[in-house]
């Protein structure tokens, strides 16, 4: 599928810019999530703009400051690692403000973690250089930097050229469909594309009022994705490489004929 082109660069591995792309693609809405589920990364991959949910307010027990690990060996054999979180207006703490309770003594705990679980992978060098962002973002103190930027660099990984952009920055009426219909038509794009969950709730009346399909994102269920909905992408990673989990993941919309290939 054709992908937009990014039109300015950051330090970070994947691109954001908040300039208005050309029309067309398709375009994926969802929360950082703190090393994202393989069901998340294939969807965020599968499109062509992410727009990361940064102003809705945090969960916790939720992915957005915790992923569960899977043994390399055994998928099925998992534990958690969280980044204890801080929210200083309780409740109604946006994920974007959500702080870290300790940066230092977290990213000693995360990096521990990620290093035994899946260090003695061949694909370990790639991984561990590749993580070296995500180490960084611990110093923001901001538990969102880091999920986001876990995220940024596994789509860097298996080489996703497209684009990030940032819901606080995007103008958006306030109810659920009619904003994810108004921060999609804001990137531009023609497409929104929607996870099981979401097509369950989805109006789809704003989104044509903006003249924007709805396109399901509907992965397999064997093989790899057997795990995919509950354990870290890093997982998959550790087990097939980059090139190897890139190869599984084109053409991950649409029919599901289309998707046994990537099993």
């Amino acid at each position: 599928m054709p992908h937009t082109s990014p039109s300015s660069s950051t330090a970070s591995p994947a691109v954001s810019s908040p300039d208005q792309p050309a029309r067309g693609g398709l375009c994926a809405i969802h929360q950082p999530n703190l090393f994202p589920r393989l069901t998340t990364l294939a969807k965020l991959f599968a499109a062509d703009t992410w727009i990361v949910l940064d102003d809705v307010q945090f969960t916790r027990r939720d992915y957005q400051h915790r992923t569960r690990l899977a043994a390399l060996e055994d998928p099925d054999r998992t534990r958690w690692l969280s980044i204890p979180t801080h929210l200083p207006r309780g409740r109604q703490t946006t994920i974007r403000d959500a702080l870290i309770a300790d940066p230092a003594a977290a990213r000693r705990r995360s990096e521990a973690m990620i290093r035994q679980e899946y260090r003695t992978s061949p694909h370990w060098p790639a991984l561990q250089t590749a993580l070296e962002p995500v180490w960084a973002a611990f110093d923001t103190g901001r538990t969102a930097a880091v999920a986001e930027t876990s995220t940024r660099v596994l789509l860097d990984l298996i080489g996703w050229p497209g684009r990030v952009l940032n819901a606080s920055r995007l103008p958006a009426r306030p109810e659920r469909s009619e904003r994810l219909a108004d921060l999609t038509a804001a990137a531009g794009a023609s497409t929104y594309l929607c996870g099981t969950g979401g097509m369950t709730y989805l109006d789809p009346a704003p989104f044509t009022t903006h003249g924007i399909a709805v396109a399901p994102f509907l992965p397999p269920t064997a093989g790899i994705w057997a795990s995919a909905r509950h354990v870290t992408s890093m997982w998959a990673l550790a087990h097939l490489g980059p090139v190897g989990l890139a190869a599984r993941l084109p053409a991950l919309t649409g029919a599901p004929d289309s998707l046994g290939t990537a099993a």
